[in-house]
């Protein structure tokens, strides 16, 4: 028995010393493009373990992109972090030796946010994926940085609570702190700003703090400066949030779902804002142009007609349902749209959510082998109308016929979705002075050029002409101060 334990004893040491050996040769061929020496990768892997250290090609390649058009930048290595005190030490040891310092949560994003323009360290967060505290007497919960929306949501099915912030794909909670996500619920719950209680952070030279203070879990307070809404969009380049405490909220008594149809854009959008001028406290408003609607039959096998649509959720009570779907119907009817199409069980309403949650995939298969390039503007609600109407105006001026437009109409804020051939620069530059014109309308009307994907490499420009030069250098002198060395998330947000 003494004979067997010893030799399993060193068959286990010399599996992890081949392990760790092949990483380091690993790295050593990936050296002319690394630059990093084998003894910070010696020192990563004595952090996180042997098993948690990658610079193979393959899993490089997986951390160097989002769902973006942007090309891929990989990492010169990867690291799975399994605490806070994994993340602590090895962004200390990135500040010690001045290595770009890249946060990964489900690599959902559409701006280029993690791509290592750089290279250095991307630090994946997935392994963190307990679910720490749920309150439900309290409607908050405490999450760590890797668990994601729908395992959430699914933890928490029998508490009657839910976690509505929903931007379509299955993201990592705090990576959608990062870039202070959003969604189809925003017209009734808020985005992640509105959500989120408290946060806790590793800074880039490996110190931690809590943003609200260390537990803390109200729904408001006056105390000190706002780190909270501060971190809550920073989009990794001032730390990385490895918790965050979330308010939830309760299941509605009932729910249920309509689609209508309207002869013209303008017709959906203006019906749009009188119901939000009605104070009718719906729950989501979604418009989809006909090409996104085409998309959507074909994708998700739906039979809507092929033209100009608004998806509505009303819940509630039974009751006051039935109030508000007789108003919003009259308002339809005023606008020339067509009678609602129901969906009222829970089967047929998720098909047609989950519809509309694909529609970004759904375009793309219009055009296979194509890559997304989707805007995100977000402007006044009394400016929807012109801002939609100018938008199709200036694609249709510029020969672009398969650009499809979905917003989450209910706060302002719409999708272009543009498919690529991102070897053809000609269509990439043709979509990005489109995207910049549109970018430009919003602001004229005293909108943002983003409304929830956040600036990541390709809006740079674009914030620098919204927030002003007096704004971006304060922005810069915060970036400074939290991270002096410019190790973390470099070449985002701002042009280095």
């Amino acid at each position: 028995m003494y004979c067997r334990t010893l030799l399993l004893s060193v068959c286990r040491q010399t599996q992890r010393l081949y392990h760790r050996s092949a990483v380091l040769n690993a790295h050593a061929q990936t050296a002319t493009k690394a630059k990093i020496p084998d003894r910070f990768v010696q020192a990563v892997i004595d952090v996180v373990g042997d098993g948690n250290v990658s610079t193979t090609d393959a899993v490089r390649e997986q951390h160097g992109h989002d769902e973006s058009y942007h090309d891929t930048s990989p990492p010169d290595i990867v690291a799975f972090a399994e605490s806070t005190e994994h993340v602590s030490q090895v962004a200390k040891l990135c500040n010690d030796h001045e290595v770009p310092l890249i946060p990964f949560g489900s690599g959902t994003g559409l701006e280029g946010g993690i791509n290592a323009l750089k290279g250095g360290l991307c630090l994946d967060l997935s392994k963190m994926n307990k679910i720490v505290s749920v309150n439900a007497e309290d409607f908050d919960c405490t999450v760590e940085a890797g668990v994601t929306r729908v395992t959430l949501n699914n933890y928490l099915r029998d508490t009657g609570l839910t976690f509505p912030i929903d931007p379509g794909a299955d993201a990592s909670v705090c990576g959608m702190c990062a870039t202070s996500a959003s969604g189809t619920n925003a017209v009734r719950y808020g985005t992640m700003r509105e959500n989120v209680l408290n946060m806790e952070v590793v800074l880039p030279d490996g110190r931690i703090i809590h943003t609200a203070g260390k537990g803390r879990r109200t729904k408001k307070t006056s105390a000190g400066y706002n780190l909270t809404n501060l971190f809550v969009g920073s989009e990794g380049t001032l730390g990385i949030i490895t918790q965050a405490t979330l308010r939830l909220h309760g299941i509605p008594e009932a729910t249920i779902s309509a689609v209508c149809s309207f002869n013209t854009i303008q017709e959906a959008v203006d019906s749009t804002v009188q119901v939000l001028q009605m104070g009718i406290p719906i729950a989501r408003i979604e418009f989809l142009d006909e090409v996104s609607v085409d998309a959507c039959n074909k994708y998700s096998k739906l039979d809507m007609k092929v033209a100009p649509s608004l998806f509505f959720e009303f819940t509630g009570s039974p009751d006051t349902l039935d109030k508000q779907a007789e108003v919003v119907k009259d308002i339809v009817s005023m606008n020339g749209g067509s009678e609602f199409k129901w969906a009222s069980d829970p089967e047929a309403r998720n098909h047609l959510w989950k519809a509309r949650h694909d529609i970004l995939y759904a375009c793309m298969a219009l055009k296979p082998g194509s890559k997304p390039y989707s805007t995100d503007v977000c402007v006044p609600i009394s400016s929807l109308p012109e801002v939609v109407v100018r938008s199709k105006e200036a694609i249709q001026k510029a020969g672009v016929i398969d650009a499809s437009m979905v917003g989450h109409v209910g706060d302002g804020n719409f999708h272009t979705l543009f498919t690529i051939d991102t070897e053809n620069k000609g269509e990439i530059d043709l979509v990005k002075d489109l995207a910049d014109t549109i970018a430009k309308i919003a602001m004229e009307l005293d909108g943002t050029c983003t409304g929830e994907h956040g600036i990541g490499m390709g809006k740079r420009g674009l914030l620098q002409q919204e927030i002003g030069d007096t704004g971006m250098e304060v922005m810069k002198q915060l970036k400074a101060t939290f991270d002096p060395k410019g190790i973390m998330n470099p070449g985002k947000v701002f042009f280095e």
